[in-house]
Formats: C-alpha cells, structure tokens, sequence
C-alpha cells in the first residue's frame, strides 16, 4: 500500500506523530514530504522517503508579493516562487503515485490541492477552533478525519465532524506510568519546545525568584548567563525521562507532545497556552482544565501570578490521566489507514 504524509514544519508534533504512525505501518511504501525535514532527518528512518519542500513565504526575490489570500483557504499569497515551487513538486509527486492515500498533518491548502488533483485525503484534527469557513469544506472534503487523542479532549465540535472521525486515543512516545517522584524534594520541569515560548530567561529568572525553596529543571534550547541556585538547565534532551521522572509538576506550553507525554508519565502539569492559530493550546488547555488533569494559565497571566501558592496547590492532589494515553494508538491509526485505503482502493 501507498501512503504519503505531508508533515507541517511548525513546532516538532506533527513529526513525531506521522513517525509513529508510519511505523505501525508494516509493509507500505511511505514517503513524507515537508518544509524543513532536512533538519530532522536523523530522525526519519531511511524506509521513509523524504521530498524537501521550500517554504511558502516570501524570500527578498519575490518583489511582487502579495498578501492575500484566496476565499476558503488561509494561506494562499500571490507572487511567492517557493509557493509555485511545492505545488508543482507536490502535483509530480501526486501524479507519479497512483493508489496513493494523502494523509495531511496540517494544511487546509495541501488537502484541497489533493482533492483537486483527485487523490484521497485523511485530514489530522488538532485543538482549537476550526469552526472556520476554510477548515470547514476541508473536513467536508476529506475522506476521513483523524484525532490522535482522546475523545473526552475533543472539546465541542459539530456532531458530524465527531462521526467523521476516528480517535486513536493519546498518542505518546513514552510508555504510561505511575509517577513516582517525591513531592517533598520540590524538583519541578520546566520543557520549552521548539515552537515559540514566553517561557524565556525573563519568566524563568521570576519563577526562580518566587519559589526559593523549590529546584527548576530547564529542558530544551535555553542556555542560564545568570547562575541562580534553584534554575538547572539541561539543554536539549531527546528523551527527557530521567528528569521527567524525578520532578513532581511539569510547566509547559500546551503543545500536543507535551500534553500527551505529561498523561503518559501521569504528571502533575501547568499548561502555558500560547498564542497560536485558531487559539490551538488556549482551547486545550482550557478542556484539560476542566477536566482537572492541569492548571490552566495564558502566557500572558505568567509574570503575574502567585507561582508558589500555585505551585504549593498542586502537590495537594494528583491529576487522573488514566485512559487519555493508549498504548496502541499508533497502530489503532495504521489500522484505520489501512482500512481506509482498502475501501477506496481496488486489492487484489
């Protein structure tokens, strides 16, 4: 069977996500195409295909350039030659791989150039709010929809966008399991991802400063010039575990791979929700708030809060993560894939 993921650059979940799916697919040729795969290519197996995309955005050639976009569609400048460049490159590739299933981790543009070019699309659902003209005829259009989380995290959709798609359950690159850190010794994490934080030296140096009889564990592409007793900065980890496991409460942006590798570890968590588009981590982080499972800041409030009493709060109770994270939900996903691709697709 023939798949192909196209793999958005921002932030590092959509990555992670369409490698451990492709990997529950067994026997099928898969190609990832992609802006800034270049960069992560250590992480890609040499089984999957690469094709590097240029960017869509304007580079200092493109004297013509015109911000504007399309009617149903979110991104579609006039005059950018990187943009002409992907969808002729996209449009070969499409063209040359008959029985081919697109699946799209995300771009409302890209699953409608694959409509357009008669080639079945799964769309990857994400937070926030999509209620949105463009979203709309994508998920209209789409041969099936997928969510690589829960359903009690799907928030409040439309109910045939819940009957369109298929929830693989958390998807997490850690195995669940119980937390075993000792509340006593005050060790939190604090992960900075790599899709732009307000979690900087400035927020850092606060927190550091509020809470002086607790340690902060600094994971991710941030460097201390200020030595501070209680700030430790490990720098880039692959596999964070070791540190994850001695903290008692993980601080993080509401990104997807945090959230899902806090339910796995079964963490006390504080979800910074930044600004992204359609209000991506604010709405998640608000259903994870109500469903009790973290504490529920914007970027903005994170200067201006009590960090000790908030901090102090948490260790008197303990998130219930259980059942957000399968063990199986890669393979729950491959399965729909396949299954799908059967349906559309004439198999000896």
């Amino acid at each position: 069977m023939e798949f192909a993921f196209y793999v958005h650059h921002h932030g590092s979940g959509h990555l992670m996500r369409c490698l451990a799916i492709a990997s529950a697919l067994k026997n099928c040729h898969i190609t990832f195409l992609g802006s800034g795969l270049e960069a992560q290519k250590s992480l890609i197996p040499n089984s999957i295909d690469l094709i590097f995309l240029p960017m869509d955005t304007p580079n200092e050639q493109d004297h013509d350039f015109l911000d504007q976009s399309l009617e149903g569609l979110h991104y579609a400048p006039l005059n950018v030659s990187g943009q002409l460049q992907r969808v002729n490159i996209i449009t070969s590739f499409l063209a040359s791989h008959p029985k081919l299933l697109f699946v799209v981790d995300v771009s409302v543009e890209i699953a409608m150039l694959s409509g357009l070019c008669g080639v079945p699309a799964i769309v990857i659902r994400q937070h926030g709010l999509r209620d949105d003209l463009p979203h709309q005829i994508c998920y209209h259009n789409a041969v099936g929809l997928l969510a690589p989380f829960d359903v009690r995290m799907a928030g409040q959709v439309p109910a045939w966008i819940n009957e369109k798609t298929f929830y693989t359950g958390g998807l997490s690159r850690f195995a669940t399991s119980a937390d075993q850190s000792d509340p006593n010794k005050r060790q939190v994490a604090v992960l900075i991802g790599s899709g732009g934080t307000s979690i900087d030296h400035e927020f850092l140096n606060h927190l550091s400063g509020q809470c002086p009889g607790w340690t902060f564990h600094v994971v991710g592409n941030s460097e201390n010039s200020n030595p501070v007793h209680n700030l430790h900065f490990h720098g880039r980890w692959n596999d964070p575990r070791p540190i994850l496991a001695d903290c008692c409460i993980v601080i993080g942006n509401a990104g997807h791979n945090t959230v899902m590798e806090c339910a796995s570890l079964n963490k006390r968590f504080i979800a910074i929700a930044e600004e992204r588009p359609f209000k991506e981590q604010e709405e998640k982080a608000r259903i994870i708030g109500a469903l009790s499972l973290a504490v529920h800041l914007s970027a903005a409030e994170i200067l201006h809060v009590n960090w000790k009493e908030i901090l102090e709060n948490l260790l008197t109770s303990r998130p219930n993560w259980t059942g957000f994270i399968r063990s199986d939900a890669a393979e729950r996903a491959a399965d729909y894939l396949i299954n799908t691709h059967r349906s559309i697709f004439k198999h000896d």
